[in-house]
């Protein structure tokens, strides 16, 4: 596929090394001649030094035979801009980032998309979401819904207390049954696992888990974890990810914001409802014992600074606080953050990628999601008419190594995924795999 990308920031750059990685050809624009000669020493990708709204530099990134054309420079404006020029000169499909809400509201992406911007990517408002989202269930790390929720992926911490540790998958589904849910992936250390029957779970395991709603207490109970209810919720940090998950979550909670310039404490109150914005620094461990810390069920952090983001969140844990979710940017922290325990991250570029890459299949991919404690993907593809996938049961298919099938949702029930179940034209399939095995599973849904 040839794609072009106007932006070599930390967005841009990412989306560039992951794509160059698939195969893909990759052209990257951007005025910084500094930046892309460094890059260019980095990665496998060709640039184009200009402005990404200028005609004559898109016409020279070859925007007229590109598959993609992706806008995520800081600037909304630019990228909206360029985007319309990019699909005016000839490019098949265009994705803009943007920083504005309003974008977003069905009117004016159906605007925009006449107008020639077939996608618009928030990263910060989809961060917001799901860190929304990882409070539905506070005892897992992370949590994934497909097809509205009647399919559910986990990922839980095993503990001394499991009592699934030390078991085989087979001994468990002995034991427990598995009929109502899938463990699709073990993390541990550095490594994650494509988990098979004679493989066993370990003390410090981060198990990906796929099950229906309703057995969602029976899979924390099989982890050794309880649910806890969340009331009182302390954000740290007014950036666009603070203030618009303060939005979200204050029709159902109890939140305070805390934010160390004065001036934009005065804005954010005039966006908020009912939060309650605090100046002060989130890292002041008498700020938080007076704004009563240990009443807190949830502590969120949102600065700009990912080493900010984890020390306020291990202090809030030393306070007592059960639930953590931090920001990091600065993907080399993922793993140290993971494993001293923070329970919840979210990287805006890892969210973005998840959202653009799907652009790069072949395939009806309606949601995926490169996952932040793991080099895995999970996905939520449609099965076709005729493809490969369709023609025998899953235990008879010769399915890649590294992938595994979580569960379906077939007219509407889900059903999960065992090798006597055989793929049907139109189901929608949870696949989770690693990067290796992505092409060869692909390749299945395909006709």
């Amino acid at each position: 596929m040839n794609i072009v990308i106007a932006g070599a920031g930390e967005v841009g750059t990412h989306l560039a090394n992951m794509l160059s990685k698939q195969e893909h050809n990759i052209m990257l624009i951007d005025s910084d001649e500094e930046k892309l000669e460094a890059l260019g020493n980095q990665l496998d990708v060709m640039s184009i030094v200009g402005s990404c709204t200028s005609i004559g530099a898109l016409k020279d990134a070859g925007v007229h035979k590109c598959d993609l054309f992706i806008a995520v420079n800081h600037q909304e404006d630019q990228n909206i801009n360029s985007a319309i020029l990019a699909k005016k000169l000839g490019a098949k499909q265009t994705i803009a980032r943007v920083n504005n809400s309003e974008y977003l509201e069905d009117e004016n992406k159906e605007y925009l998309k006449m107008i020639g911007i077939d996608s618009l990517i928030y990263p910060e408002r989809l961060a917001a979401e799901e860190i929304v989202a990882s409070l539905k269930q506070s005892g897992s790390r992370q949590l994934h819904e497909f097809s509205d929720g009647r399919l559910q992926l986990l990922g839980i911490k095993l503990w001394e207390n499991a009592p699934v540790l030390n078991l085989t998958l087979i001994k468990m589904a002995e034991r427990y049954g598995a009929q109502h849910f899938r463990v699709v992936a073990i993390k541990r250390a550095d490594h994650t696992i494509i988990p098979r029957g004679n493989d066993s779970f370990r003390y410090g395991d981060l198990v990906f888990i796929v099950t229906k709603p309703f057995y969602v207490p029976n899979v924390f109970a099989l982890c050794g974890k309880s649910q806890y209810e969340i009331k009182n919720v302390v954000i740290v940090g007014g950036s666009r990810i603070g203030i618009k998950t303060a939005s979200l979550l204050e029709k159902n909670y109890n939140v305070k914001i805390i934010e160390k310039d004065r001036e934009k404490c005065i804005l954010i109150a005039d966006k908020l409802k009912s939060s309650l914005v605090i100046n002060g620094d989130g890292r002041d461990l008498a700020l938080l014992r007076e704004e009563g810390i240990k009443n807190t069920d949830a502590f969120i952090s949102v600065t700009h600074s990912s080493e900010t983001n984890i020390l306020s969140c291990l202090l809030a844990k030393k306070l007592g606080v059960k639930k953590s979710v931090a920001e990091v940017e600065n993907i080399d922290y993922i793993d140290l953050a993971e494993n001293i325990g923070i329970g919840t991250l979210v990287n805006t570029k890892l969210i973005a990628a998840s959202h653009i890459y799907r652009y790069t299949m072949n395939v009806d991919v309606k949601h995926l999601k490169f996952l932040t404690f793991s080099e895995a993907e999970v996905f939520e593809v449609t099965a076709e008419l005729g493809s490969k996938i369709t023609r025998k049961t899953l235990a008879d298919m010769n399915f890649p190594e590294n992938a595994t099938v979580g569960g379906v949702i077939r007219n509407g029930d889900a059903i999960i995924a065992k090798g006597d179940v055989q793929i049907e034209a139109g189901d929608k399939v949870v696949i989770f795999a690693l990067p290796s095995a992505v092409k060869k599973v692909i390749k299945l849904f395909q006709k």
